[in-house]
């Protein structure tokens, strides 16, 4: 910055004269205009800088620090220089002035919202705020939608818009941590759906091992039954007709015997030591449990899909 004072300031004369050299030639003409207009364009950024330091001084405590602001003021600065016209009869600063905060508001905005807002919208939003508190402050009420398109004459259509943008703008952009404070990977977000966890895992092999030791203490015909109905021995899942033809018993009749399995061993399953019943003891399971329980059994069974080796039954067909 303090080279900046280096440079002076450029004359009304100064600035037409540089503005023409720099409309005249053409950085695709030959070397000697390309060089002569660069020039220009830098004499002009350079007699222009403290422009910058004073627009980018009204920004300041927004979220930047003051040099960010005046980096990205000298961007608006540049375009500034590349887009000047002096045949429009402007002084530069004033042309300048406007790209110069244009620049600067949306790198404010960027740095600031998650959702990135255009800059004219911005002004829209600005122009909203005013008009609603001063309405509120006239008539002891917010305004509606068509009594603030009317003030601001804008249509109701793009006023819906403007609405839709202070909501986006007002949003937290606050991104979620992880426990260290650190921004979470995406998996950290998102829960794989398509395979279960190591917990459902290990709980899925545990329960497929107490059934296979449960069925070695119920009839063996039930559990035969069982096994082919659910194919826990490595089999494809069959139909309770399929199951009746290979033990010669009815449809009917092999549901009949998969409800009541289900139903022993349910009961086992909810004893305090399952276990035990695998070991010869004989208490006697309670065949008059309801539908629900026998169908947690079945989704105990269904779970055991998660070990390779288990499938879930076929529908009857």
């Amino acid at each position: 910055m303090r080279q900046i004072g280096a440079t002076p300031l450029l004359t009304p004369e100064s600035e037409k004269i540089l503005g023409w050299k720099i409309v005249n030639n053409c950085d695709d003409c030959d070397p000697q205009q390309s060089k002569l207009r660069n020039e220009s364009i830098e004499l002009m950024i350079k007699s222009n800088l403290r422009l910058v330091i004073a627009i980018s001084k009204h920004y300041s405590h927004r979220g930047l620090s003051l040099s960010d602001l005046v980096e990205e003021g000298n961007v608006g600065l540049i375009r500034a220089a590349q887009g000047f016209d002096p045949a429009q009869g402007a002084r530069f600063s004033t042309y300048a002035s406007w790209w110069i905060k244009q620049a600067i508001k949306r790198t404010l905005i960027n740095s600031q919202q998650a959702i990135h807002i255009p800059a004219y919208m911005v002004e829209l939003i600005a122009r909203w705020k005013i008009e609603t508190r001063k309405f509120e402050s006239e008539n002891s009420r917010p305004p509606s939608i068509l009594e603030l398109s009317k003030i601001m004459g804008i249509p109701v259509r793009k006023l819906n818009i403007v609405k839709k943008a202070i909501t986006a703008y007002n949003s937290p952009n606050q991104a979620p941590k992880s426990i260290g404070g650190e921004e979470p990977n995406f998996n950290d977000l998102f829960a794989d759906t398509r395979n279960s966890g190591p917990e459902e895992k290990i709980s899925s092999r545990e329960d497929f091992s107490v059934i296979l030791k449960l069925l070695d203490s119920i009839d063996h015909r039930d559990a035969h039954v069982l096994r082919l109905r659910f194919g826990l021995e490595g089999q494809e899942p069959l139909t309770l007709k399929e199951v009746g033809d290979q033990v010669g018993l009815t449809r009917e009749r092999v549901r009949q015997i998969e409800v009541d399995a289900l139903k022993k061993l349910y009961t086992r399953m909810m004893d305090d030591k399952p276990l035990r019943f695998s070991v010869g003891e004989t208490d006697a399971p309670n065949d008059n449990e309801s539908p629900r329980q026998v169908s947690g059994v079945k989704n105990s069974l269904a779970r055991t899909n998660k070990v390779p080796s288990i499938k879930i039954p076929k529908t009857d067909r």
